[in-house]
């Protein structure tokens, strides 16, 4: 299984060295995610007796927003080659009220797991798909210059029967029917020179095979002649196909497509599937298939995913997904504080909080989730759970659903320092992302470490003085100090120009000491 093999191949180590070069800080996270994954492979090399009675260790983070949470569950599951999704608990409801029931969650999940499964099968399957492809295409270009089976020729002489129609007759008048076919017999003619017409002479045997050795040659002489000058042609324009000559001549094709249904909610659960089962339904009656004239680059793309999906086995992706789900799914739940209920709250239990979690409580202890590709257990899928707990507490959550996540840790606030990291180390740094941007424009920009130093320095006061949003404040920060350079891009390029330190504050400046104005802005 792909997913094994990239668990196997990753150490506790190795995973927080991955981490760290997309997510500064939070060793303690990383750690425990790394832990927990490393667990996993452990477990599917213990008997299955064993195995079964191991349960994953949940994750509950704690942190506020922008310090990486759903980094480090995007990045870890990336990772592992492990289906994905993340999730809001916001969004559910108690089952039995209009909205989206968690089991929902499992079924996303597992559509995740299939997609993963199909393309990596499909990958195998590409150069197959692409020569069909392209016969398909060559057909498409040339018609009649595929090869047909011949059809055999009908054997000369001897009497001609040809089928009349068929008849009933009941002889006694009873209840039995004897059924009949009538057939024509005769013999073949011939005309004469003088224009009478007699009956066709008898060949003899040798004579007959004289005959139709010396015709079979005839044809297969003019077959060749035929299938030659045809396979020529063919062979140039499969030539102008792989150079890329014909990309704008006009093809027609049949596609098919799936029926459209209008999205609405219905009360109870189970019901996310239902537009998939009127969409099979609707198969049954035709009306899938669409012909359009297109370009034969369009037509190249349709035609290559058509014959892949035909290549793959359907019922191997689901079951390999289903698998993988089971085994190493992750599901990561953000905004679970958003569904504690506070202490002293009066009133009964809310739908959208008590409820959900009632609800979430199975679906994390493990239950059996029926999804269109088949029953899914959830026993062994790691939930990774998420929020900031800065109006809610953990222990607001129900008794047992705090019991299911048994790791917790605490992500930690940034400061100036990570700030600095952030914009400097990862592969996906903000300077970096921006220079290549304007790179594309002709623009060269260029950060000097005084003017990194202090858009650090100016994102922590603001987080420290407005609300700390993390990591996100220096995206509104970047954001505000190239917004005019942005706009000015097209118009002043080619050009170089340094960011400086004295350029961070001429455009930041007012903005942070105008407290109401970066309210807004920043």
């Amino acid at each position: 299984m792909t997913s094994e093999k990239n668990l196997d191949r990753l150490t506790p180590r190795e995973i927080v060295a991955e981490l760290d070069k997309y997510i500064v800080g939070q060793k303690k996270a990383k750690r425990a995610v790394a832990v927990a994954l490393r667990n996993r492979i452990r477990r599917l090399k213990l008997d299955p007796e064993v195995r079964e009675d191991i349960a994953p260790k949940n994750i509950l983070m704690i942190g506020p927003t922008g310090v990486g949470k759903t980094e480090i569950a995007r990045r870890l599951a990336k990772l592992a080659g492990s289906p994905f999704i993340k999730v809001e608990a916001t969004k559910y409801t108690e089952v039995g009220y209009v909205g989206r029931d968690v089991e929902s969650m499992i079924r996303d999940l597992m559509a995740a797991g299939v997609a993963m499964v199909k393309q990596e099968m499909q990958e195998t399957v590409t150069a197959d798909a692409e020569k069909r492809a392209e016969e398909a295409l060559l057909d498409l270009l040339l018609p009649g210059t595929g090869k047909k089976p011949k059809t055999p020729k009908q054997p000369e002489g001897g009497p001609v029967v040809r089928p009349m129609g068929t008849f009933a007759i009941n002889p006694n008048g009873g209840n039995g029917t004897l059924m009949g076919t009538a057939i024509q017999v005769g013999i073949p003619m011939m005309r004469k020179p003088d224009g009478s017409i007699t009956a066709a002479p008898e060949i003899g045997d040798g004579e007959a095979a004289g005959t139709e050795a010396a015709d079979q040659q005839e044809d297969s002489a003019a077959d060749q002649k035929a299938g030659a000058k045809k396979d020529s042609t063919r062979e140039k324009f499969r030539a102008m196909l792989r150079e890329k000559k014909l990309e704008d001549r006009l093809v027609e094709i049949t596609i098919s497509q799936s029926p459209q249904f209008p999205a609405f909610e219905m009360m109870g659960g189970g019901m996310e599937d239902l537009g998939d089962s009127l969409s099979g339904i609707a198969g049954f009656f035709g009306g899938g298939k669409k012909t359009k004239l297109l370009p034969v680059s369009r037509a190249r793309e349709i035609l290559i995913a058509e014959e892949s999906e035909k290549l793959i086995d359907r019922d191997r992706v689901n079951e390999e997904a289903r698998q993988r789900v089971c085994e190493t799914g992750i599901v990561f739940i953000d905004e679970i504080d958003k569904i504690a209920v506070k202490d002293g709250r009066g009133g009964g239990p809310d739908v959208s909080r008590e409820g959900v979690q009632r609800d979430i409580l199975p679906i994390v202890e493990g239950a059996v989730v029926n999804t269109k590709w088949g029953p899914v257990d959830t026993a062994h899928i790691l939930f990774v759970a998420a929020g900031a707990f800065n109006v809610s507490k953990p222990s607001d959550l129900i008794p047992e659903l705090q019991g299911r996540f048994p790791l917790r840790v605490e992500l930690e606030s940034l400061g100036k320092a990570e700030f600095l990291r952030i914009l400097t180390e990862p592969k996906n740094a903000l300077t970096k992302q921006y220079t290549d941007l304007l790179g594309t424009e002709g623009v060269e920009i260029e950060f000097t470490p005084e003017s990194i130093d202090r858009l650090a320095a100016l994102a922590a006061e603001v987080n420290a003085r407005l609300e700390n949003i993390g990591a996100r404040r220096l995206h509104t920060i970047m954001e505000a100090l190239l917004e005019e350079l942005s706009f000015d891009a097209p118009d002043i390029a080619p050009t170089k120009i340094s960011i400086t330190e004295a350029f961070v504050n001429e455009r930041l400046q007012d903005l942070v000491v105008d407290n109401d104005l970066g309210r807004y802005i920043l």
